[in-house]
């Protein structure tokens, strides 16, 4: 269990009892160490049924998480990047804390429908005309 309380920003602050972390082996270069010491740390986080996070939040980072995240709604962060497992732990916090982040930011603005301008629509057809012109002089003369 992580103890520490993790700070998204000024309005999110996830419980330290909501995270669980695992330490595995690691793969990879690191020789005999590697086969040793379980620095790989995989961190667990109930979102789907988290206290901490708004609805809008919730749903945006599900939608984030991808494969990811469980049936069960627990995303599953792996981080083996580093040989010690203090950094790994470090990392495992601020991906998930990226990833509350990039969910936490406002849906970008609806599309505004625009027309094409006269101006445009008139070179346009005109492009268009020349095109055709241009085909129709590659054919084959037409016998008089």
């Amino acid at each position: 269990m992580a103890s520490n309380p993790l700070y998204i920003n000024d309005r999110i602050t996830i419980a330290g009892w909501e995270l669980t972390e695992q330490f595995v082996l690691a793969g990879g270069a690191g020789g005999q160490h590697v086969n040793k010491v379980s620095t790989a740390v995989q961190l667990f986080f109930n979102l789907a049924d988290s206290p901490s996070l708004p609805d809008r939040v919730k749903a945006a980072a599900i939608r984030l998480a991808g494969r990811r995240m469980s049936k069960d709604g627990v995303l599953m962060i792996e981080a083996n990047r580093f040989r010690s497992q203090d950094r790994n732990r470090e990392d495992a916090r601020e991906r998930l804390k990226e990833l509350i982040i990039k969910a936490s930011e406002p849906p970008p603005p609806p599309r505004r429908a625009t027309k094409p301008t006269k101006g445009s629509v008139e070179r346009r057809l005109k492009a268009k005309a020349g095109r055709s012109e241009v085909k129709k002089m590659r054919g084959k003369p037409a016998g008089d």
